[in-house]
């Protein structure tokens, strides 16, 4: 099945009633956890992991997909509004953002970013047609050895260009490769690192984990800045519309964040809040109106916004062609897959096509959706952010408890959900990185699989590793890359120069 054939079967996936309502019902979920402090894509998507256990693999992967991009929308709305990112995508719209809010333009900026996204995201499901079949056809080549340099060398990448030092990435990432080795293992089916806890035989639960560090965790810190929180002022209807000068400064920002953001979901890290970052140090390069950005300049918003949904769109390319997720939400959407006993990988589009197309044409549809029903609705989001706090928090803390206990009906996961979270918080403060953990908790089962299968294919043999042509490519790039930043500042302190970083001090 072509690239052609293969969109209009997944058209027809995702136009049957079932999948247009999990996509409605995603889009709408994820804005409304984008717009809300202290929620962000992956703590959301965590929670509703045991809802779409009940589901079709299809409908389920469609909500969490929409979901996803609904987030990167909604989170924009409290960055712009009152200087407050829903996610860390939308950091960087603050700079501009709110600014052009304090001048009355809050409404047109909303409807910029609205646009952005939408053009964002329909272009890089185009691209993800196109790609993901190449990539797929790419995979077959793959044997345990490939994937295990893959799975393993991604893995050492995003701990790195998460943000931050090295210590804090690869702290984290450690310990989440030693949770995924607690349960019971995979080929004699022992119990490992259990102590005797009958609940630990099935491993450490995911939506614990991703539910304390970005949930309750989140929640911590909203609490201590709640006297810092600005209420948003009323958006009427008549605001919305963006000026033709508005429109205008947009249109080369829209088309430079589409293809950068969709360059950026291929890599290992936290691609939108990656992107968004690229596309406003690209604006400030390039564009006319450099000068005014900081100061309230549209392309400050336009650029980044498209930039972070096309790379939210794209990042679902290695997941489904090459079943390696580079970030905590499609860790979750792995999770999700293997449950329902569908591999993702170079086989997924011929053996579970209606999957593969049926999510990836759902991510069209669910954009129309979120322009068509994003923009009446402002005034609904602008209305819950005057909610108090002390009334969303604590439904937020008992929606978190009642969905990490539904999974497997555990009050050890609801303790383990609240010690998380206060380790969560604890690195949060220290400034380490928390998505390496929840990668690495993915990942770990994986790379321990492929090596297995490797040692086994090769009597014990290690050189199979490092001897493979595309094995030995993978890992001189995940060399050069772990390399590339210490050599860069060394370099500078030896010639006496003052470099900015490479990564951005956030994640994802």
């Amino acid at each position: 099945m072509d690239a052609l054939d293969g969109i209009f079967y997944g058209l027809s996936v995702a136009f049957t009633f079932n999948n247009l309502l999990a996509a409605l019902v995603g889009a709408l979920a994820g804005t409304l956890i984008g717009v809300l402090p202290g929620l962000g894509p992956t703590a959301g998507i965590a929670m509703i992991l045991p809802l779409s256990y009940s589901l079709d693999p299809t409908s389920g992967l469609i909500m969490m997909a929409g979901m996803f991009y609904g987030a990167m929308y909604g989170g924009s709305t409290t960055a712009i509004l009152v200087n407050m990112p829903g996610e860390s995508a939308s950091v960087i719209t603050c700079l501009d953002g709110y600014k052009l809010t304090k001048k009355g333009r809050a409404g047109a900026v909303l409807t910029i970013v609205a646009a952005g996204s939408f053009i964002g995201g329909v272009i890089s499901v185009v691209g993800v047609m196109l790609f993901a079949p190449a990539l797929a056809e790419v995979g077959l080549l793959f044997g345990p050895a490939e994937f295990f340099a893959l799975t393993a060398g991604g893995l050492l990448l995003f701990s790195r260009i998460s943000g931050g030092t090295l210590a804090a990435g690869i702290f984290p990432m450690a310990i989440g490769l030693m949770l995924s080795t607690v349960g019971q293992e995979a080929v004699t089916g022992q119990d490992r690192f259990t102590f005797g806890i009958t609940d630990l035989t099935l491993g450490v639960e995911l939506v614990a984990l991703v539910v304390g560090l970005y949930g309750i965790a989140e929640i911590m810190s909203v609490v201590e800045t709640l006297q810092k929180q600005v209420k948003p002022l009323p958006v009427k209807l008549r605001d919305m519309f963006p000026s033709r000068q508005e429109w205008r400064r947009s249109a080369a920002p829209f088309g430079r964040g589409t293809i950068l953001g969709f360059i950026f979901g291929l890599l290992p890290g936290p691609s939108a809040t990656l992107a968004s970052f690229a596309a406003y140090r690209l604006e400030k390069g390039v564009s006319k109106y450099k000068h005014e950005l900081g100061e309230g300049a549209i392309e400050g918003v336009a650029g980044p916004e498209t930039a972070n949904n096309a790379a939210a769109t794209s990042s679902m390319v290695p997941l489904l062609a090459l079943g390696i997720p580079f970030g905590p939400v499609t860790a979750l959407m792995l999770a999700a897959m293997m449950v329902h006993g569908v591999q993702p990988g170079p086989m997924m589009m011929t053996a579970h096509p209606q999957v593969f197309w049926g999510v990836i044409a759902s991510m069209l549809v669910g954009n129309v959706m979120l322009v068509i029903l994003n923009v009446p609705l402002v005034s609904v989001w602008v209305s819950l952010l005057r909610v108090p706090n002390h009334i969303f928090l604590p439904i937020i803390l008992m929606m978190a408890s009642i969905g990490c206990y539904s999974v497997r009906n555990s009050m050890l996961d609801v303790g383990m959900l609240l010690v998380v979270a206060l380790i969560g918080y604890i690195l949060r403060k220290l400034e380490f990185q928390l998505a390496p953990m929840v990668v690495g908790l993915v990942l770990g089962p994986l790379i321990e699989k492929h090596m297995r299968e490797g040692l086994f294919m090769s009597l014990g043999e290690v050189s199979v590793f490092y001897t493979s042509p595309i094995a030995i490519v993978i890992w001189i790039l995940v060399i050069v890359v772990l390399l590339l930043e210490p050599l860069r500042e060394l370099a500078a302190r030896m010639l006496g120069i003052k470099v900015k970083k490479i990564i951005p001090e956030s994640s994802e």
